[in-house]
């Protein structure tokens, strides 16, 4: 049992070596491993160079809570269902309605011409109205659409029911936390947290980050891009009203010496149709945002440049115009610049907010907090206290309960944080305070796995063994109870890695790692310490 094989010890100091090697860059300066761009440099170009990442409670960062707008995605539904409505009925054959669906307080309207048609046009509508999937199990279906007869015999009045609504809640958070998630890593943000919280709100923390605002730009952005003809010849009053024929709007502007201006209500391209978008300079080095499509959007585009030479197109981020330049020809490779001002900061940071994607729906910051890094550095000094005292008072301990083992405990203990410092670092963990107090707790089990071990070897050295089979039972006969321990603490760190967020997470990991390690050094490493001792000092008794 405490025959070592040559290739088993060569493994084990691998191992310990390994750990050591990925646990060093946390003590180095950053100068010393990293250059002015951050690259690795030195050894550090052949030798692991990254360090564990401190969470938001340690390293300081910003706090945010965003708010879905669910009204603007109740209105667009809305608009959409009053757009098929309207496509419906006029399908062959058509018909007739007085003037055009409308949305009055949160439903459509449509008036027919002929009270003759209610029966045809309820029958057509019907066929807007697709069943879902309830939540509750996937077993019922219920209705997107409420269409019932008005007042009189020649009006209906269409809803969305709050089923669907509640769907697209859902829908719409879950994909507005991936488009967040995606944006928020374009930046080079290392382990942001970005959870739902309640129904209608998005967690954002994003860990040394100390400009909140430049995050809210970020996220808040819709980033809806897309791409209209401008139309010459309207009049546009100074507020931005007008008439305006079928098909055409008055957006705001971002130029000065143009407020508003109007543009056909189709997008030529949209920014789905965006492969990638950079930043870039135009012909006078200002910054720009470069943009390609895909071979759709690239030939679409190459059809309505080809065809509006000599006219302008307004190009439209969130329903306002940023630049709307000449087509003096057409465009046919499917890319080019947007310019319109822009720093290189703000230029970066729109073709990043393109490239993740657009949100589905508006949000708002609705709280912000800035924790600072004074707050973090603090926090880091009263972990690292409290893991030096509770190492220390084990190392007294054991030294005074068990002598010489007690010695070989801390040195299986520091080979512990070693290994556990090294995953964290090797896995880019990132460490909260939660995660400290996992660490400290580790440190209590991997001393505990001894504790049971050195008593079991008590035990069968009293029994008259001699001290090789002593300690060769104490380690065969205490691997259950090691195990069983273990097990079952690794199972409850898996549940709240599984169902925990932010901070949860964070204890969970530093957890399930320190326990994986307190295993092997508690168990295989002094084991193989014990061994070595055996052999080398042969004792005859036992001082424990």
């Amino acid at each position: 049992m405490l025959y070592f094989a040559p290739w088993k010890t060569t493994v084990v100091t691998l191992v310990i070596l390994i750990g050591l090697l990925f646990t060093l860059p946390n003590f180095v300066p950053e100068s010393v491993r990293l250059d002015a761009n951050g690259e690795p440099k030195g050894v550090f170009t052949v030798l692991p160079h990254k360090t564990i990442n401190l969470g938001l409670d340690l390293r300081g960062g910003s706090h945010l809570v965003f708010q879905v707008d669910m009204d603007e995605v109740r209105q667009e539904r809305l608009e959409n269902l009053q757009d098929d409505a309207r496509s419906a009925l006029r399908e062959d054959p058509p018909i007739l309605i007085a003037g055009s669906p409308a949305v009055v307080e949160g439903q459509v309207i449509v008036r027919l011409s002929r009270p003759d048609d209610m029966d045809r046009a309820l029958e057509r509508l019907e066929e807007l109205n697709e069943p879902i999937t309830t939540a509750a199990g996937g077993q019922g279906m219920t209705q997107t659409l409420t269409i019932n007869q008005g007042d009189d015999d020649r009006t209906i009045r269409l809803g969305i029911t709050e089923a669907a609504l509640d769907a697209v809640r859902q829908r719409t958070v879950t994909q507005s936390i991936e488009v967040i998630r995606r944006r928020v890593d374009s930046t080079g943000t290392t382990e942001p947290n970005i959870a739902r919280q309640g129904e209608d709100r998005v967690l954002v923390q994003v860990p040394g980050e100390s400009d909140p605002q430049r995050i809210i730009d970020l996220v808040g952005t819709t980033a809806r891009l897309t791409f209209h003809m401008v139309e010459e010849g309207i009049t546009i009053n100074p507020d931005g009203t007008g008439r305006t024929p079928p098909g055409v709007m008055i957006l705001p502007s971002e130029r000065s010496s143009e407020p508003y201006l109007a543009v056909q209500r189709r997008a030529l391209v949209t920014g789905e149709q965006l492969v990638n978008a950079g930043q870039a300079f135009d012909q006078n080095g200002q910054p720009a945002v470069s943009f390609r499509f895909n071979t759709s959007g690239a030939r679409s585009f190459a059809e309505a440049t080809t065809q509006n030479r000599g006219r302008r197109f307004a190009i439209v981020l969130d329903d306002t115009i940023i630049s709307a330049p000449v087509i003096r020809s057409a465009i046919t490779g499917g890319s080019g610049i947007i310019e319109g001002g822009f720093t290189l900061q703000s230029a970066t940071d729109l073709s990043n907010m393109l490239n993740a994607g657009a949100l589905p729906a508006r949000l708002t910051p609705v709280e912000q907090r800035t924790v600072t890094a004074s707050l973090g550095a603090d926090s880091v000094a009263r972990g690292e206290t409290a893991v030096l005292i509770g190492f220390g008072l084990v190392i007294v301990f054991m030294a005074l309960a068990y002598g010489f083992f007690g010695i070989v405990s801390t040195l299986a203990l520091l080979a512990n944080i070693l290994l556990l410092l090294g995953a964290l670092s090797g896995l880019q963990a990132t460490l909260t305070l939660p995660g400290i107090a996992g660490i400290v707790l580790t440190i209590g089990m991997a001393v505990d796995a001894n504790v049971l071990i050195f008593e079991r070897v008590r035990e069968e050295y009293r029994l008259g063994r001699t001290v090789t089979t002593a300690f060769e039972a104490g380690y065969s006969r205490a691997l259950s109870a090691i195990l069983d321990a273990n097990i079952t603490t690794l199972i409850a760190a898996s549940v709240l890695y599984m169902l925990g967020a932010g901070p949860v997470r964070g204890f969970a990991v530093t957890l399930g790692i320190g326990i994986l390690t307190s295993v092997f050094t508690a168990f295989v490493f002094s084991r193989l310490l014990i061994s070595t001792w055996l052999r080398m000092a042969r004792p005859k008794s036992l001082a424990m």
